[in-house]
């Protein structure tokens, strides 16, 4: 073969590699790309699970027990409140008016009872009335018959005298407690927060005329309740204080550590779940009233043995990424928690599982693979 064959032949095989190369370039970048994780060794997670709403500690309509006229209120829905600050105030004239009048009368009658009164005039005069006729008894100069009338004189007035001081003791504290009653109207007719909480909803605004009972607002507390429902057969387990995660819907796949607080005894008769409530380590003000999630309640753990992540399992299945081909393999399943699953049987520490869009994936597909980070 001369020179120039042998360029030739060089040249045709220096194209036909550019070209496999071309090809085996296409058909790899034509590959579908499949998302996986690794199979690992870590802790795995007996979890019981359950959906959570978060509830409003308390929801509360403010009311006065004092009907009348509004004057003032710090209403505004959205607006904040503490414990004990002023919301509302009724008109007081009225009742002012009436504590006047009633704090005169208190003071006129003191003084009169001050003074004294007839009764206790005519007391002194009949006893000393009583000693002179002993004094004279004394010298046979009155009969035992006057003094026997005369005692019974003094008695009759000192009757009369406990009488009217009794009537004007229970004058007195009449007064005191009309008083009393009537400052405690005027006290009620300052309607003032019950709880630290936010306004809801406004319904009377000032000038408006209520009456006693009637509702002004609605009141919903800052502090909140997360509550976790658990089936029947899940709720054995369960105890005071178990750790928890919990999800909620709105903030993704954040995921909030919590525990049991407190237990309910009962199941709800129409859903035959049961209620646990869960304190969750967060910031209060994401704990927003009607937001709903998910929970994990941490029932058991094993340490050193095989997890994926919950979402490459389906039925008990997993698609496995051996060598870029797709592979379908039964496992068997473990512990399982909010995020991860335990597998005791099916795959190898290391092995490649696929996590998202596993319905377009078969067995045997050629797949490019890129690997997402660990939970």
């Amino acid at each position: 073969m001369n020179a120039k064959s042998s360029s030739f032949v060089l040249k045709f095989c220096v194209f036909l590699g550019v070209v496999a190369l071309g090809v085996f370039a296409v058909v790899h970048w034509l590959r579908p790309e499949a998302r996986v994780a690794e199979v690992k060794r870590g802790r795995a997670v007996d979890a019981v699970p359950g959906s959570v709403v978060v509830e409003a500690e308390f929801v509360m309509d403010i009311k006065s027990e004092i009907g009348g006229r509004i004057v003032f209120t710090e209403l505004a829905p959205g607006r904040p409140f503490r414990e004990g600050d002023l919301l509302v105030r009724i008109d007081t004239g009225d009742i002012e008016l009436e504590i006047e009048k009633l704090s005169s009368d208190y003071a006129a009658a003191r003084r009169r009872v001050e003074i004294g009164s007839s009764t206790t005039l005519e007391l002194a005069n009949a006893r000393d009335n009583l000693r002179n006729l002993e004094r004279l008894a004394a010298l046979g100069q009155v009969s035992e018959n006057e003094i026997i009338q005369s005692r019974r004189a003094v008695q009759q007035v000192e009757q009369r005298a406990a009488l009217e001081a009794v009537a004007n003791q229970n004058m007195l504290e009449g007064y005191e407690n009309q008083l009393q009653v009537r400052r405690r109207q005027m006290d009620k007719m300052a309607v003032r927060a019950p709880f630290d909480g936010v306004v809801s909803e406004v319904i009377a605004r000032p000038g408006d005329l209520i009456g006693g009972g009637g509702p002004i607002a609605r009141l919903i507390s800052t502090s909140r309740t997360v509550e976790a429902r658990i089936s029947e057969e899940n709720f054995a387990g369960i105890a005071v204080g178990q750790r928890a995660a919990v999800r909620f819907l709105g903030y993704g796949d954040q995921l909030y550590d919590a525990n049991v607080a407190q237990i309910l005894p009962t199941a709800d008769p129409e859903t035959q779940r049961y209620v646990v409530y869960l304190l969750v380590e967060t910031d209060p003000v994401l704990l927003v009233p009607g937001i709903t999630g998910e929970v994990s309640i941490v029932v058991g753990t094993r340490e050193n043995t095989l997890i994926i992540p919950r979402r490459a399992l389906f039925g008990s299945n997993v698609y496995v990424v051996n060598n870029a081909t797709v592979e379908l393999r039964q496992v068997r399943t473990g512990f399982t928690g909010l995020n991860d699953v335990e597998i005791l049987e099916g795959v190898k520490e290391g092995e490649l599982v696929i996590v998202d869009r596993l319905d377009t994936f078969r067995a045997g597909d050629r797949v490019n693979t890129a690997l997402i980070a660990a939970n």
